[in-house]
């Protein structure tokens, strides 16, 4: 049997013992061990140096740790990392903006339609969200060299862009889907128009749908390394965080005192800001998920 009675003692009733619960959390518990085992030692490993790393990789010892080497990453001459910052920044705000503009109007049209063409349109949305970005980067290429915006940002903004539609329509036409539509008729009786209607009713509404789509579309350009090696390439002279953390360390990848560093010094900002907005992230995926 799977649960055991428990006896009802001092008037305290125990919960029974359920081997599928036990279960679950040795599952949660094994999967959080496999990801926190790995930052723990680029963490650790950034503080220590390299004679130290190899004989004891998991130790935490105040002796061992210096900052020593997080300043030298900080100021390596093969890649200035706040330049490196800089460059992904502008990529993750130009790709945000243009993301809950386009993406916004779309999911409302969607949602307020109940025609079948519209939940067709949807599913074709939901269908790209399963195609790997890889699949697409060869014929983006060609499209890109025939518009004259290969290696430059623009091209590289508007791929990733596209990108983040299919997942942001999906999310977005969930949640409006939830927003009474008594709200949009009351708006147009006052005579306000569709444009008026969704961005000043509706679009105010959608803050933790729109919250949760920037944070995830955040991490995943500040995270991209294939894509814009390919696209904006060494010739562009411009690095993100991820394609210039690899310039900088492939030539050093087996001096862990500047692997590790610099490492840290890529990933940090995605930890304060995961830290920081997880609730927000939690309740944006799960608001519009009892419709649609």
């Amino acid at each position: 049997m799977s649960a055991l009675r428990m006896p009802r003692v001092a008037g305290v009733q125990f919960k029974p013992f359920r081997a599928k619960g036990w279960g679950r959390i040795a599952f949660l518990v094994v999967t959080s061990v496999l990801m926190l085992v790995p930052m723990y030692l680029l963490i650790i490993s950034a503080f220590k140096s390299q004679q130290d790393i190899l004989a004891h990789p998991f130790s935490l010892s105040p002796d061992q740790l210096t900052t020593e080497y997080l300043r030298k990453a900080a100021t390596n001459p093969d890649f200035n990392i706040l330049k490196g910052y800089a460059v992904t920044i502008l990529f993750v705000v130009s790709v945000n903006v243009l993301s809950v503009a386009l993406a916004g109007p779309v999911s409302y049209v969607i949602a307020r339609r109940s025609e079948r063409r519209y939940r067709m349109l949807l599913l074709l949305f939901v269908a790209g969200t399963f195609i790997p970005s890889q699949v697409l980067v060869i014929p983006v290429v060609y499209t890109l060299k025939f518009l004259g915006l290969m290696g430059t940002i623009p091209g590289f903004v508007l791929f990733e862009t596209t990108l983040t539609l299919p997942f942001s329509i999906f999310l977005y036409a969930g949640y409006i889907m939830t927003i009474p539509a008594s709200l949009d008729e009351a708006a147009a009786v006052d005579g306000a128009g569709k444009h008026r209607v969704f961005w000043s009713i509706v679009f105010p509404l959608m803050k933790p749908a729109v919250v949760t789509m920037v944070i995830l579309n955040t991490f995943s350009v500040w995270n991209d390394f294939v894509n814009p090696q390919i696209i904006l390439g060494p010739g562009s002279g411009l690095y993100t965080v991820t394609t210039g953390v690899y310039a900088a360390v492939s030539q050093y990848s087996t001096d862990y005192t500047v692997v590790f560093p610099t490492l840290l010094l890529a990933v940090a900002p995605l930890l304060v800001v995961f830290v920081l907005l997880q609730r927000h992230v939690i309740s944006g995926l799960t608001a519009g998920a009892t419709k649609g």
